[in-house]
């Protein structure tokens, strides 16, 4: 296309078709590992059976990968994934690459696991306090995925976690405090903007912090007062506007202060134009979280939301559900009037724009041989320990038994995680430890609960691994975790709980004497918490967050900043 400049693009506008111009503003992804791939599934969802295919017949402005969905082997796969899928896309007549992007936010939302870099997380870098850790970490992932051929990362999570009690944010927040929520956005968007040269995504406006309800499967209402979102919820969008942030994904959320309708925000015109176009200043691409979540589905009909979408003011559909039937909808009320085929171009200048800013317009290719040299590298892994174990919190150390000597001991690594509780075993025993381990789950059986009391038994320190033990959103979640814990306390034998995702989770066992909170469940996490548990490094982590009493929100059982060490 040549496009250099504003005046191009505007010219390059207007050679395209209004079905090119809209199929640039719906975000696809398909099944499978790569381009050719036959998937019944894509059928169903698109009417043609390969990924390449659905380029080619939507034309797309961007893509998304997921784990879940077969899309995601290895880096290498990955980088061939791309290409082939850029091929298809500059084949299509119009020669627009894709922007293809991915939710490596790290932490607990990840899709492109070892041996690309892990680190511990957002809630784990509020823990260092470390701003210049996280610009670095953010560098570090950002040119992992360029290499793979992806250029948007819908990171970092800027939403400010002020309930203990949110089932979808949680540790994906890097804080209670919009102080340090802000600072960390900010140096994150460096970190992929400035040092990796992709588009970082920051989410989600106008803020999930302060909810109960997962938007993946209800619609959430935020009732804070205009006063309490521009004080708590707005300053972290605010501060990553100023940065130069890229991209702001939407919300399914309701927030009546800002929208008394009651349509989430993902639709509300007041929000996206009137509170972060006009009133915020961002000039940026605006990109709804995916509409096959059920909260935006919830009040209008597939079609209307595509339409809604962009009457409010969002750029781009991530992960439309009916896909046919949305695209053909934008494309009638264009034509019907009611919406103008400006306020299409308008989006359209911002998608060409971002796409030449971050590379793919002239260089949408990479080199697969390349990813040995970039992703995983000794240097970077070396890199992210450091980072993560400065994150380690002690939160509890009632009985001193921390940290532990270097003498030859017996330990049960016991609680929730396959490969976590075995990724410690494994960072145990490299320290002299004979480990055994219990793997209990989620919500642990009675004759698992049993079996782990009895090995506690024989073993001369048991590790409790829980996960989200607070959480009522599971059957029978909340008590056999707590149930565990309490049962292996009870034993007299020593015991180590950590938390290996929210911190909360002590309010429901405070009798445990030793608790620890490492925020994230990769083994780079792990063997943080095997350094400080036998005292290689001290635990210099603060809670970034208050760690609230079980059923009293407002009385902290542990205040933001806590962290003992030794």
């Amino acid at each position: 296309m040549g496009i250099t400049n504003l005046q191009q693009a505007t010219k390059a506008i207007q050679g395209m078709s209004l079905e090119d111009k809209i199929g640039q503003m719906f975000v696809l992804f398909a099944y499978g590992p790569d381009g050719a791939t036959v998937d019944a599934r894509n059928t169903k969802l698109y009417g043609v059976a390969t990924p390449a295919e659905v380029v080619a017949k939507y034309k797309p402005g961007g893509w998304i990968y997921f784990n879940a969905r077969d899309n995601v082997q290895n880096p290498t796969q990955l980088a061939t994934y791309s290409n082939q899928l850029q091929t298809a896309a500059t084949q299509t007549g119009m020669h627009v690459p894709l922007t293809i992007a991915t939710d490596q936010e790290q932490g607990v939302v990840v899709r492109i696991g070892p041996p690309a870099t892990q680190f511990g997380g957002n809630m784990a870098h509020g823990a260092t306090r470390d701003t210049a850790d996280a610009r670095t970490a953010a560098g570090i992932t950002g040119r992992e995925l360029k290499a793979m051929g992806i250029r948007q990362d819908y990171a970092p999570d800027a939403d400010v976690n002020v309930n203990a009690l949110n089932p979808v944010i949680g540790v994906r927040s890097y804080s209670s405090d919009p102080k340090l929520v802000s600072d960390m956005t900010v140096a994150q968007v460096l970190g992929y903007q400035k040092d990796a040269g992709i588009t970082a995504t920051a989410k989600h406006f106008p803020g999930h912090g302060d909810t109960r309800d997962d938007s993946h499967t209800a619609l959430p209402t935020i009732n804070h007062t205009l006063q309490e979102w521009n004080t708590i919820d707005a300053p972290p969008f605010k501060a990553a506007i100023k940065a130069g942030i890229d991209s702001i994904m939407t919300a399914h959320i309701v927030v009546p202060s800002l929208d008394p309708s009651g349509d989430p925000a993902t639709l509300s015109k007041p929000i996206l134009t009137g509170v972060l176009r006009e009133q915020l200043g961002f000039k940026g691409l605006i990109i709804t979280d995916a509409l096959e979540m059920a909260a935006v589905r919830a009040k209008y009909g597939d079609a209307e939301v595509a339409v809604r979408a962009i009457e409010a003011g969002a750029d781009q559909l991530l992960l439309p559900p009916a896909p046919d039937v949305q695209f053909k909808a934008v494309v009638d009320a264009v034509r019907a009037g009611r919406i103008s085929e400006r306020r299409i171009d308008e989006s359209l200048l911002r998608i060409l724009l971002l796409k030449l800013k971050n590379g793919v317009l002239f260089q949408p290719f990479v080199d697969p041989a390349k990813i040995a040299t970039t992703v995983g590298t000794p240097a970077s892994l070396a890199t992210a320990q450091q980072i993560v174990d400065k994150s380690v919190t002690l939160v509890k150390n009632d009985a001193n038994t921390l940290p532990l000597s270097n003498d030859p001991r017996k330990i049960l690594v016991t609680g929730w995680g396959v490969t976590t509780t075995q990724a410690l075993a494994n960072s145990l025993t490299r320290r002299g430890a004979t480990t055994t381990v219990a793997q209990t789950g989620a919500a642990p059986s009675d004759a698992a609960i049993t079996d782990a009391v009895t090995k506690s038994q024989a073993n001369d320190v048991t590790v409790v691994l829980t996960q989200k033990a607070w959480d009522t959103t599971v059957t029978d979640k909340l008590a056999k975790q707590q149930k565990l814990v309490k049962d292996l306390l009870a034993t007299g034998r020593t015991v180590i709980v950590v938390a290996v995702r929210d911190p909360y989770d002590i309010a429901y066992f405070d009798q445990a004497p030793t608790y620890l909170a490492t925020y994230g469940y990769a083994a780079v996490s792990m063997e943080s918490l095997a350094k400080v548990l036998y005292g290689e490094i001290k635990p210099t982590g603060k809670l970034p967050v208050d760690i609230p009493v079980a059923g009293q929100p407002l009385t902290p059982l542990y205040a933001f900043g806590h962290g003992l060490s030794w």
